[in-house]
């Protein structure tokens, strides 16, 4: 049994409301952090007007970091990256995009601080709701979704690394924070998250469990990927919604977290972590899969799933090789779009598109 290769078409890009030629356009929920969720949504927002992106709160470094340590609030930065992938290609959106992303230089306090950080927890303090803030930013922003936060309080992301001390490379240690695990030299064995039974935000509990699809992944799979699976109430959200369900892959492993990965041992750990937990379809680069057959025995045997391959790297990644850990590799939106569409429309429909 071989995974089969998607065929790539251009899609027509929905506007919020709009309907496609077979039914109302589907509600998709992507859940994620960085820039594998920002791929994700740059893809989605072309094939769907119903759209929620679900964000990981664990961030720690740069800017995102210090505003929590100073002021206690959820880390913006992950939520205000959805926002910008969300903004639409018009002057507004494009313009909006670049103004929350813009970082100031200084010598002072404001140096490396994100706009759009500040303004989403300027927003938290003058409205006291996460949800209702996140959803004025993308108001201002024309942006064509919706983003929450996966939990209402911040997470600290703990993991237990092999060789996280280069000098006892057989020691396992404790690893604390989503910075330090994301640029461990050790092997990740296991993540988890302080609090340890955290609050999910209810509506991104009723975003799952009312969607047609969901999609999870890419991005880095210890820290913006599998945190997802530790909050209890979005886990079993997960599980039990009727929604079809997507893993993407990522185009190559990551330095440090996943160094050395297989597509295959992604799904092992993954596996690991919510073991209930299956899929209609794994997506993967075909450049970044070097043996099909393992990786359609892994799916199937792992997540219950499916393998559909398609060219969803941008002309020119080198995909599955060394030379991504220089940052080369990047999803097409366009080529992803194709890609996210298809499995839509080959993969059934629970019913009607509500």
């Amino acid at each position: 049994m071989t995974a089969r290769p998607l065929r790539l078409r251009r899609v027509r890009k929905l506007v919020p409301g709009s309907r496609s030629g077979r039914g109302a356009t589907p509600k998709v929920v992507a859940l994620g952090g960085g820039m594998g969720l920002s791929a994700s949504l740059a893809a989605l927002r072309r094939i769907t007007g119903d759209l929620t992106a679900v964000v990981t709160v664990a961030d720690d470094g740069g800017s995102s970091g210090r505003l929590r340590d100073e002021l206690g609030v959820l880390p913006p930065g992950d939520l205000r990256k959805a926002l910008a992938a969300l903004c639409g290609d018009d002057d507004w959106g494009q313009t909006w995009s670049r103004v929350i992303q813009h970082r100031f230089t200084s010598e002072g306090e404001l140096h490396d601080h994100a706009v759009g950080n500040l303004l989403i927890v300027a927003l938290w303090e003058q409205l006291g709701d996460h949800v209702q803030a996140l959803d004025l930013v993308g108001k201002l922003l024309g942006a064509h979704g919706r983003v929450l936060p996966m939990s209402a309080v911040p997470l600290e992301l703990q993991a237990l690394v092999k060789g996280h001390d280069e000098a006892r490379p057989d020691d396992i240690s404790t690893v604390r924070g989503q910075a330090t695990v994301a640029l461990t030299r050790g092997e990740v064995q296991s993540v988890h998250v302080v609090p340890e039974d955290p609050p999910a935000v209810p509506e991104a509990v009723e975003a799952v469990r009312d969607a047609d699809w969901v999609v999870l992944g890419p991005g880095s799979w210890f820290s913006s990927v599998i945190p997802h699976l530790l909050v209890p109430e979005l886990r079993e959200a997960l599980e039990e919604t009727k929604a079809r369900k997507v893993l993407s892959l990522n185009l190559a492993p990551q330095p440090g977290e996943t160094d050395g990965f297989s597509p295959q041992r992604h799904l092992e750990v993954l596996a690991r972590h919510a073991p209930k937990l299956a899929f209609d379809v794994v997506l993967a680069d075909r450049a970044a899969v070097p043996d099909t057959e393992s990786l359609t025995v892994a799916a199937k045997q792992l997540v219950g799933s499916e393998v559909e391959l398609a060219a969803v790297a941008a002309p020119g990644s080198p995909c599955g090789t060394a030379e991504t850990h220089k940052g080369a590799a990047r999803h097409d939106p366009e080529l992803l779009a194709a890609a996210y569409d298809r499995i839509f429309r080959m993969h059934g429909r629970i019913g009607p598109w509500r």
